[in-house]
């Protein structure tokens, strides 16, 4: 089942062209016991059957709750986890069955900008030095002075000053780390950059500075982005469409508006009553839904719909079919028998 995201393109204005294809993607880590001889006793189903399209110049947002497979998702794609099985097609290349050379030749279309920016750059390498390497990894500017020059172009784009190429990460801030970190992401002119969880370990009056800063460089360079996040209000201002997961699997995929305006999967409804509101009043006039019980184990999920256990509108049927995505609206599909 491929979700044909072409409606929600034509109504954003976005290109028709699809950059990057998932289908089927399934991710399952196996459980292991024993010393000497292990044997696998279980898996972990982290990703289990996933499927969306990315369109060039689009930001995609990809929310849940900590644990639901967002960022093992954007591992598969990248291949730092193999999948498990299915197909990530990027500008029509299988990414699943490449070989190494292959693959280190389409990671210069592809990047990544981590959550942590304390522990996801090198803390004995220089700012510059930093920004500079995947350059010279990949040979694309061998001349040190180049790349240097580079480097003070890249800085400046993302809001630093040059001079700080002589500085070690730990005398930045966090928001200026984060920032080596797209500037680092920016080095090889990539086409499609996975934002995983980008902003969360910012302050909020950073996250807001960096969140613009992204918007910029996708208007600037025409990226694309896979944005990963729990936020629910950062992914409303950034991004054209929402693919919401729940343990492993997509449950609802529709462009921005529609999914905060007119949610139509149980688990979004749950997710957006969540969210506060700032005016007190309004906070405690309106009616507060809640989901009953714990997200179950990845390990042994339910059978048939795997939100029904926690479900207010589950009937006997939902624990038997897994339900498809289905086109309810123009571009908005969802994973729900019931909807």
């Amino acid at each position: 089942m491929s979700v044909d995201a072409d409606a929600g393109s034509a109504e954003s204005g976005l290109s028709d062209e699809v950059l990057l294809t998932v289908r089927n993607l399934r991710k399952y880590f196996p459980v292991t016991e024993g010393m000497m001889i292990k044997r696998t006793v279980a898996e972990v189903k982290a990703v289990d059957g996933v499927s969306f399209e990315v369109h060039r110049g689009e930001t995609l947002g990809l929310v849940g709750e900590s644990g639901c497979g967002k960022s093992t998702t954007g591992r598969c794609i990248l291949r730092l986890d193999p999948p498990s099985s299915g197909e990530i097609l990027f500008g029509g290349v299988d990414m699943a069955n490449l070989s190494r050379a292959e693959l280190n030749k389409m990671r210069e279309r592809i990047q990544v900008i981590f959550q942590d920016p304390y522990s996801s750059l090198n803390p004995r390498m220089k700012v510059g030095d930093i920004i500079g390497e995947p350059m010279k990894v990949h040979g694309l500017l061998p001349d040190a002075d180049k790349r240097r020059e580079r480097v003070a172009e890249l800085l400046h784009v993302c809001g630093l000053n040059p001079a700080m190429a002589d500085r070690y990460p730990h005398e930045m801030s966090g928001g200026q780390r984060q920032r080596v970190g797209i500037a680092r992401a920016l080095a090889l002119q990539p086409e499609f950059i996975i934002c995983d969880e980008a902003v969360s370990a910012l302050d909020v009056s950073i996250q807001a500075q960096v969140i613009n800063l992204l918007e910029d460089l996708r208007e600037q360079f025409n990226l694309t982005y896979l944005f990963i996040a729990h936020d629910l209000s950062v992914v409303r201002h950034l991004c054209h469409r929402v693919a919401v997961m729940y343990l492993g699997k997509i449950v609802e995929l529709a462009p921005a508006d529609q999914v905060f305006d007119n949610p139509l999967h149980p688990y979004t409804q749950a997710l957006l009553a969540a969210v506060p509101v700032p005016d007190p009043e309004i906070e405690s006039a309106r009616a507060h839904q809640t989901v009953k019980g714990e997200v179950p184990s990845p390990i042994n999920p339910p059978s048939g719909c795997v939100f029904h256990p926690r479900c207010p509108k589950a009937v006997d049927g939902c624990s038997m079919s897994v339900p498809e995505l289905r086109e309810l609206e123009p571009g908005h599909w969802v994973a729900c028998s019931e909807a």
